[in-house]
């Protein structure tokens, strides 16, 4: 059986398999993760990225005007009133304010992102497509990779999201100004904050995309296949409900520091994470750390099934490319 096996598989007929001892085990080695090269990663990573942020960007615009509260010019927490606030003021567009930082930004830390997931995670699995420890910790360093990357950017897609109160004629008027006044440290004024936000938020998201992802596959194994789309968008919209609820406290903090003296929005003396808290708590009570957490869920369970649909579609494009060249993923 497992000759006849072996002859099935073989695709070259200038060759014949040779048998096999009985107690032999092959081993099948993947030289490249899922076959594809650190470039390809980067690529499906940042199309992906790119594509759910900027499909997204209204919900993320409602979520900035709610965090950024108290002085600025909308006093409400309630979505509709927040929404509608912003529609007042600016109509449409203003929904889209800062949509070009959002571009120059979200595809370049995607690309970090996920290429360096993925490399963790075939380096930290040690071989077991299971292990939801290593897709926990491949998501920690991959979201410290990409927030270095993204971090300066989304200050300024923040600051112009709070409307034409900031005085900020785009993004590159906005990013002078900023450095001019504030100094490079403005950039990244909510870096460690970020970080502290997105390592947990990244370690439930990828832990619970993988073990939803399976479980969805488990449930329906031989349809699976046919069904790959509907599995990635199920399960990314599920880590990315679960990622933000857990995670908004930090988020209002991390608001509230990139858009610190704008607009009216209050100054801190520093950066510390436990004083901007306080100050929160002392102004709005602790629900004031759970601003925006709607639009936070509405924003990231549709936008990471988005952005894992699509990557997992990239992903599988460049291997069908590589499988096509010749290039073979087994050795």
């Amino acid at each position: 059986m497992e000759t006849e096996a072996t002859t099935t598989k073989f695709k070259n007929p200038d060759f014949r398999p040779v048998p096999q001892p009985h107690d032999f085990h092959p081993e099948i080695t993947v030289t490249s993760h899922d076959g594809l090269h650190f470039w390809q990663f980067m690529i499906a990573g940042s199309i992906a990225g790119s594509v759910e942020h900027m499909a997204m960007f209204p919900v993320d615009t409602v979520k900035t005007h709610m965090q950024a509260l108290r002085s600025c010019p909308i006093k409400s927490v309630s979505v509709r009133q927040a929404l509608g606030s912003i529609l007042k003021s600016e109509g449409p567009a203003g929904l889209y304010r800062g949509i070009g930082a959002m571009g120059l930004g979200a595809g370049p830390a995607h690309a970090a992102y996920f290429s360096v997931y993925e490399i963790c995670k075939k380096h930290f699995s040690a071989g077991n497509p299971n292990n939801s420890a290593a897709h926990a910790i491949s998501g920690v360093f991959a979201t410290v990779a990409s927030d270095a990357v993204f971090t300066p950017m989304d200050m300024v897609k923040q600051r112009l999201q709070l409307g034409h109160g900031t005085n900020y004629r785009g993004v590159w008027d906005c990013t002078k100004t900023v450095f001019r006044e504030e100094g490079i440290r403005a950039f990244y004024a909510s870096y460690r904050t970020t970080v502290l936000m997105n390592a947990p938020f990244t370690a439930v998201h990828f832990a619970t995309y993988e073990a939803t992802k399976r479980a969805l596959m488990e449930i329906s194994p031989e349809s699976a296949s046919d069904e790959m789309l509907v599995v990635h968008a199920t399960a990314g919209a599920a880590a990315g409900a679960l990622a933000a609820a857990v995670t908004t406290p930090l988020d209002v903090v991390k608001t509230q520091l990139q858009c610190q003296g704008v607009c009216g929005c209050d100054r801190f003396k520093s950066g510390s994470i436990t004083d901007v808290i306080k100050a929160i708590v002392h102004k709005d009570g602790y629900r004031g750390l759970m601003r925006g957490w709607i639009p936070r869920m509405l924003f990231h369970a549709p936008a990471a099934a988005i952005c894992w649909s699509i990557y997992e579609a990239g992903k599988a494009f460049f291997q069908e490319i590589n499988g096509s060249d010749g290039n073979s993923t087994v050795t």
